[in-house]
């Protein structure tokens, strides 16, 4: 069994930085979401936990 990775993505809410989230999370890691603005970080959330990932935005 592999440990979880950790990480923490910048700019987590939108574009580029949003893709990166959902492949971390595909991937398995546990996600650490940081942006501007709160709104679109409970969808990149609830990405991460859709694919069976963890989350803290």
């Amino acid at each position: 069994m592999r440990t979880p990775q950790l990480v923490v993505v910048t700019g987590a809410s939108a574009g580029l930085g949003r893709a990166i989230v959902r492949r971390f999370a595909r991937d398995g890691a546990h996600v650490g979401l940081l942006a501007r603005g709160i709104d679109g970080l409970e969808g990149a959330r609830q990405d991460v936990e859709a694919l069976g990932g963890r989350a803290l935005a």
